[in-house]
């Protein structure tokens, strides 16, 4: 067919046709050598309308041409590291942006804290476990972050899980002083802070600085939604009916070789067991110190393994209220990182 019938067919003009078939990746199926026509073949419209979809990608001529090239799978996989990348330098662009406008009015950082580059990004990726990103609910998605005289504490809430983690800083706040932070930011930005011997958090105009020396400062946006009153959720959980005491590393074991999807504990003056859902599988069994009443509780895998694997220390406290309340989960010997999971439903 002429190259206009195919530019139809495709939803590529004719003049982006001349550029793919010079550049290699789409040549006519033959060229009149007297008038220089070109004309393409049935069998070609697929090709031609795959690389008009990854163009409208902002693919790259050499990624589109391995896409091209490529088996399913592989060109699944060169996709999603594409859009992967487009995704990361627009967020480095919009933090780019806004630290440009913050530094428009000349208005200097207020600081909030000074706290160990590594300790804060450890932190951040603790509690980012339990952000979620839903539509319409972008509060979901970011950390709360507040400031007191003795401490700074960072928050996320995905509705099914809590977590909190309080930090000593190397230096007192100056002042009281909370926001919620972008979760997606301080994600990206969490590398660059564990390299900081100390990191300086700063209030600015619609954002927080992070400051550490020889070091550029980086740049995460609040989110003006209001977070979810956390604290009065905290201070309202039932009283503790039954505690247990186990090494992480044996129920993380147990939870990863565990075959369904919703994770069973059973819990008995005996220690702790982990139901199995078949008979194909052998239930297992976990030394583990328990006090109070006997309780079988369960939680979808999604949401109990982040909560036990980002834990700090060796040993896991367990809290638990009672079928349908929230458990906490923290280390037996620290305090500072909590995290509350909600169960599934009966077991």
């Amino acid at each position: 067919m002429p190259i206009g019938i195919f530019a139809r067919h495709s939803g590529l003009t004719p003049s982006a046709l001349r550029f793919y078939a010079d550049s290699g990746l789409l040549r006519p199926a033959e060229v009149d050598p007297v008038s220089g026509y070109r004309y393409y073949g049935a069998g070609q419209v697929a090709r031609a309308t795959a690389l008009r979809r990854l163009r409208e990608l902002a693919m790259p001529l050499p990624s589109v041409e391995a896409v091209l090239a490529a088996g399913p799978d592989e060109a699944s996989r060169l996709i999603d590291e594409h859009v992967a990348g487009v995704v990361e330098d627009a967020l480095a662009v919009r933090r780019r942006a806004a630290a440009l406008k913050s530094s428009l009015g000349g208005v200097p950082g207020l600081p909030i804290a000074a706290v160990k580059g590594p300790v804060l990004a450890d932190a951040i990726e603790q509690v980012l476990t339990a952000t979620a990103h839903e539509p319409g609910m972008p509060v979901l998605g970011g950390v709360r972050v507040e400031a007191t005289p003795e401490s700074i504490t960072l928050t996320a809430t995905d509705r099914y899980r809590l977590s909190t983690r309080t930090l000593v800083p190397a230096e007192p706040p100056a002042s009281t002083w909370a926001a919620t932070v972008r979760g997606d930011e301080l994600r990206l930005a969490a590398p660059g802070i564990r390299r900081g011997a100390l990191v300086r958090v700063e209030a600015a105009p619609h954002g927080i600085r992070l400051r550490a020396a020889g070091r550029r400062d980086q740049h995460c946006r609040l989110l003006p939604e209001e977070f979810p009153d956390h604290r009065s959720m905290l201070a309202s959980l039932p009283d503790v009916t039954t505690r247990v005491t186990v090494t992480k590393d044996a129920l993380l074991s147990a939870l990863e070789e565990h075959p369904g999807e919703r994770v069973a504990l059973d819990v008995t003056d005996r220690g702790l067991a982990v139901p199995s859902p078949d008979e194909e599988h052998s239930d297992v069994h976990l030394p583990a110190t328990t006090t109070g009443q006997p309780l079988l509780i369960s939680f979808d895998l999604t949401t109990l393994y982040p909560a036990v694997s980002t834990a700090i220390g060796p040993d896991l406290l367990l809290d638990l209220r009672g079928p349908g309340r929230p458990v906490t989960i923290r280390s037996a010997d620290r305090g500072d990182l909590t995290t509350l999971a909600m169960p599934a439903g009966p077991a």
